[in-house]
């Protein structure tokens, strides 16, 4: 089945996204549960579903974020800890915005990685090449990702709309 479309909003936001770890070389774009996720050294950091931020941030300050303003649980049941979805006005200008990314790359290095997937069976002769992402945000796969250039290591001075609120 094919995907949908993302809208402007959803692609704005992740071309903030990507701007903001474009000083990092560690950085993997892909699909994960609805939501285009950057995982950073292998580890879900932050993903984008719709105009939200989803961010993985230290469980035991759990409790002490799911009480700020904008952002709400990914598992209100309590399954999830540290996972948090926060709304576009809990982002909408810079210092909010650095928040959350200087938090979320802060805890990254703490986090768990999922552990590796088993294979299924011996019919499998390879594992699937991973998605790499170019510079431009392309995606290429297999062979072409090999001689895809690598993400930029400085970050550029992108003005994005985000942030209109306090220019």
């Amino acid at each position: 089945m094919p995907t949908r479309p993302l809208s402007d909003e959803t692609l704005h936001l992740i071309d903030a996204v990507r701007t903001a770890l474009a000083h990092r070389s560690d950085v993997e774009e892909r699909a994960l549960f609805g939501t285009h996720a950057f995982f950073v050294d292998g580890k879900m950091c932050i993903a984008v579903k719709g105009e939200e931020l989803l961010v993985r941030l230290p469980p035991e300050r759990h409790g002490e974020l799911q009480e700020m303003q904008n952002t709400r649980e990914l598992s209100p049941g309590g399954g999830m800890k540290g996972y948090f979805w926060v709304e576009p006005n809990g982002f909408s200008t810079r210092t909010q915005w650095s928040f959350w990314i200087d938090e979320a790359l802060a805890y990254n290095p703490h986090a768990k990685a999922a552990p590796p997937k088993k294979k299924r069976g011996a019919a499998k002769a390879q594992p699937a090449t991973p998605k790499k992402v170019t510079a431009t945000g392309a995606r290429t796969k297999g062979a072409a990702a090999k001689a895809a250039k690598p993400l930029s290591k400085k970050p550029t001075a992108k003005k994005h709309s985000i942030f209109e609120a306090d220019d």
